[in-house]
């Protein structure tokens, strides 16, 4: 079984290691101590928790298809004539998306906006790194 030290989750989950403490101390995660005292995590309990943070209330209010939802922060904006490029930065993770300059302007993009970069795509590729 697979277990994540409280520094691996919270990169997993792109929070702080005070968070997942305080999720851990508050009961939302649950946590064993192994043989030297330290907190880990069951993978199968990360994966549910990291699910329920995923289950957002207002996600039925977008009426939308897509389930891959990234928030995160509007970190650069490059614009033309016609169309931008949108880099957002969302925990760990950089996102970059193009789009017509109209839909910068209507958003009221700028460096610094909250954002949620929404994807929806027929191939996704999952890899998985070696430990050690």
């Amino acid at each position: 079984m697979t277990t994540y030290r409280i520094g691996e989750a919270a990169a997993l989950l792109g929070v702080s290691v005070d968070t997942v403490r305080r999720w851990i101390d508050a009961g939302r995660l649950t946590a064993d101590r192994d043989r030297h005292g330290h907190r880990s995590i069951a993978g199968a309990d990360l994966a549910a928790f990291a699910r329920s943070l995923g289950d957002d209330p207002d996600a039925g209010a977008h009426r939308s298809s897509a389930r891959n939802r990234l928030r995160g922060i509007v970190t650069a904006i490059t614009r033309d004539a016609v169309m931008a490029q949108v880099d957002i930065q969302a925990g760990p993770f950089r996102v970059v998306s193009l789009m017509s300059r109209e839909a910068v302007d209507e958003l009221a993009l700028e460096v610094g906006s909250p954002a949620i970069a929404v994807i929806k795509s027929t191939t996704v590729v999952v890899e998985r790194e070696d430990a050690g």
